[in-house]
């Protein structure tokens, strides 16, 4: 029997679509189905690479891990990779398709809806139920006729969909009411029902609500949810940093505009995030990873910060580079194929002895690394260029040096290097606190998701 589906749409972006997926997802596998997640189409530059080759978003390897399953490149078969306002990389089944922009994207629509169907169909025939999670809102006017992701794909494939919208952001009678009104009368049946998301206080002094929203949208609410602070999973976009500025914080991170990989630091959620330079000396600056480096680095000198991180570095504090921030610290970064921008060439900050060249082929691979002192721990891999140093190595892969370490700067393709505790602990020199481990976080949605979803609507409306 092909796997039964169910969809998670939205009222808005961020309104929490890939928490309820991932909550819905470890709910089932609780109760012993076989489970996968799938989204047709992500725009993000926060990804992962699968075991079996090839990248995709960071929000269905959580979904893939509460599961228990391992990332594949069917559970999100089209990643966008945001390189410009106006275009993007297009990773299909897991590997770059190509550099298109936003208008020459929908010319293929016809493939690529063809595309996501077949890996869906993959995915049918190896479990019970897939949970999707659309994209955006179900109710984009000007993109519908070329939805591949929200309910268009749920008609193709018969899925029941749930709309759910954040109430912490306000307007939740205009989101919820306004979303179905809005919708054709096909959409409107297959919204099953609505939930109530991130509500904060005391759930019973939104009794009237709930009948409110139940009389004028025509659909029942499974539930009410409260703002859960107590668990995280892997952040999809960058909406998460969204506001967030200078903390207390002794660690900066550079906001670069095209930043990439924001689980990089999970592990410091009160790190100042820094757009200009501060007065102030902070102990630790970490350049993030980037989609595109050239662009992103002719943005840092505009904002002055490419004099400002290299006074921090000669007023003590360390530089930590990840992977577009490491090719960034080099002396030079050159892309004669222009893979990763228009931009050919571009001199580094000089903090370190290296030399960049971009290359045709993208590296995607998870590894194992070890530091000197023999401390190991898990990483992963996602960049275009090949860098040259020479420098000591800052820990080694597979008995091979890897990045660079020299005068209080290190510069490394890593990703996840930060995420490590131990690691960070050491490199902070201060204490790390972890939090809940990932499995306990799948769990704590799962008994979010049941204890204030109505079990018996979820079971006759979804299941």
């Amino acid at each position: 029997m092909p796997a039964k589906p169910l969809m998670i749409g939205g009222t808005t972006s961020h309104a929490g679509k890939s928490w309820m997926t991932t909550a819905i997802c470890r709910h089932l596998r609780q109760r012993g189905f076989r489970v996968a997640p799938f989204k047709a189409q992500n725009m993000s530059n926060n990804s992962f690479p699968c075991p079996g080759g090839g990248e995709i978003g960071r929000a269905q390897v959580a979904q893939a891990e509460a599961c228990g399953l391992e990332p594949h490149p069917d559970f999100n078969p089209i990643l966008l990779k945001p390189n410009s306002d106006m275009g993007s990389q297009v990773v299909l089944h897991g590997k770059v398709w190509r550099n298109l922009r936003a208008r020459e994207y929908y010319t293929h629509f016809d493939f690529l809806f063809a595309e996501v169907l077949a890996a869906y169909e993959r995915l049918s025939a190896r479990f019970d139920y897939i949970v999707i999670e659309g994209a955006g809102s179900v109710a984009e006017l000007n993109l519908k006729s070329r939805d591949l992701v929200n309910l268009n794909l749920a008609r193709a494939v018969g899925a029941p969909a749930l709309l759910v919208s954040d109430i912490d952001r306000g307007g939740v009678f205009a989101a919820i009411i306004g979303t179905i009104s809005l919708l054709e009368p096909w959409e409107r049946d297959l919204v099953r029902a609505f939930a109530v998301n991130r509500f904060r206080g005391d759930p019973s002094l939104f009794t009237d609500g709930v009948g409110l929203l139940e009389a004028r949208s025509g659909k029942p609410c499974l539930g009410v949810f409260p703002y859960l602070k107590e668990f995280t999973i892997d952040e999809e976009d960058g909406v998460s940093i969204e506001g967030r500025s200078a903390s207390a914080s002794d660690v900066a991170i550079i906001r670069l505009p095209r930043i990439s990989n924001l689980t990089d630091f999970r592990l410091l959620p009160d790190a100042a995030w820094v757009t200009r330079p501060l007065h102030r000396q902070f102990s630790t600056v970490i350049l993030p990873g980037t989609k595109s480096t050239l662009p992103d680095l002719a943005w840092l000198r505009e904002q002055g910060l490419d004099r400002w991180i290299q006074a921090q570095h000669t007023q003590g504090a360390r530089i930590i580079g990840i992977c577009g921030g490491y090719q960034m610290l080099g002396n030079e970064i050159l892309d004669p194929l222009r893979s990763d921008s228009e931009i050919e060439a571009g001199l580094g900050l000089g903090l370190l002895p290296a030399r960049t060249v971009m290359a045709g082929e993208k590296t995607t691979r998870a590894v194992r690394a070890r530091t000197a002192s023999g401390h190991e721990f898990a990483a992963y891999e996602i960049h275009m260029g090949e860098t040259a140093t020479s420098c000591a190595p800052f820990v080694s892969v597979e008995g091979k040096p890897e990045g660079a370490c020299t005068d209080n700067v290190i510069g490394t393709y890593l990703h996840g290097a930060l995420e490590d505790e131990h690691l960070l602990s050491d490199l902070l020199g201060r204490p790390v606190t972890a939090g809940p481990s990932k499995e306990a976080s799948y769990d704590g949605l799962a008994a979010w998701f049941a204890a204030h979803a109505n079990l018996q609507r979820f079971e006759e409306e979804f299941l």
